[in-house]
């Protein structure tokens, strides 16, 4: 009979512990796509605001090859994500597109259009305060052969302001999500030593200081919150590989720092919130009179 009942002790502390431990999985899972959303979002608003382009016009006795040179030197440059020289012919057709022609006609063969240099600034720099940066900076280094520096203002304006308001939304929406996720991780461990409670009160009462009472349950907390990561970033992996081929319309990449980043912090997330919670769950039944256990 009592082997029976020790079996069955057994049993209920390992299906209380995998339970425990899918349960931390799950919401780290969850705790895992919102981080993977907001390096995501950081990586299209670096794209978006780096796909902003510049013009800069040079005065009608600058040669083809000078305007080269400059560009060789401007590629140099820190604020420049990209720099590219557009020729005359090429200028008519990104102004002319398909109706070229017919403005080649209009102007009897001549290209009024002159040589020039477009850019793409770097993200940091796709602000109003950036672009005007550059263009007094282009300005001053090249005076007596740039006539003009040109880029739209709203388009910048548009970039900043639309996605400020997107991750002050997402961000808030976020934080939500991760205080529930840590509250729903703060319950299932609490339920869990709510088992273990009058085991823990008996070695309080046969003298066990609470430091030799915490240590094993803390040790158990560090290590669940690491198996749970592992858990939870093979069902992000999974679940990216699965988008990447199933729907061909969507396509989830990451690099190799962003990834690391992504790994670090939930490692980091699930041992500091299971140890948090533990320590304080600890700390509740510690505190807790005989007759308040029941």
């Amino acid at each position: 009979m009592s082997k029976s009942i020790e079996k069955y002790n057994k049993i209920g502390i390992k299906t209380s512990y995998i339970s425990t431990l899918i349960g931390i999985s799950l919401v780290l899972f969850m705790i895992g796509i919102v981080l993977s959303a907001m390096f995501g979002l950081s990586n299209i608003q670096s794209q978006a605001k780096e796909s902003l382009q510049g013009d800069i016009f040079f005065k009608p006795t600058l040669k083809d090859a000078d305007i080269k040179q400059i560009e060789l030197r401007l590629k140099s440059w820190p604020m420049f994500k990209k720099i590219w020289f557009v020729s005359p012919e090429r200028a008519i057709q990104e102004f002319g597109g398909e109706g070229q022609i017919e403005i080649k006609e209009l102007l009897e063969g001549e290209n009024p259009l002159p040589p020039s240099l477009c850019f793409s600034p770097k993200a940091n720099y796709a602000t109003k305060k950036g672009m005007k940066e550059i263009k007094t900076k282009l300005i001053k280094a090249f005076p007596q052969e740039i006539d003009e520096v040109n880029y739209d203002e709203s388009s910048v304006e548009k970039v900043n302001l639309g996605f400020k308001q997107f991750v002050f939304l997402f961000l808030s929406v976020a934080a939500l999500l991760i205080i529930i996720a840590v509250a729903m991780i703060n319950n299932t461990i609490r339920m869990s030593l709510y088992s273990k409670r009058f085991t823990i009160k008996t070695m309080t009462l046969v003298g066990a200081t609470g430091k030799y009472i915490r240590r094993p349950f803390l040790l158990q907390a560090v290590y669940q919150g690491c198996i749970a990561a592992i858990i939870a970033l093979a069902f992000l992996m999974t679940s990216f590989f699965a988008l990447n081929n199933v729907l061909e319309t969507i396509e989830v990449t990451f690099s190799w720092q962003v990834l690391s980043l992504l790994i670090v912090s939930l490692l980091f997330l699930g041992v500091f919130i299971t140890l948090i919670s533990t320590w304080f769950a600890l700390n509740k039944y510690l505190r807790m009179k005989l007759d308040d256990l029941y």
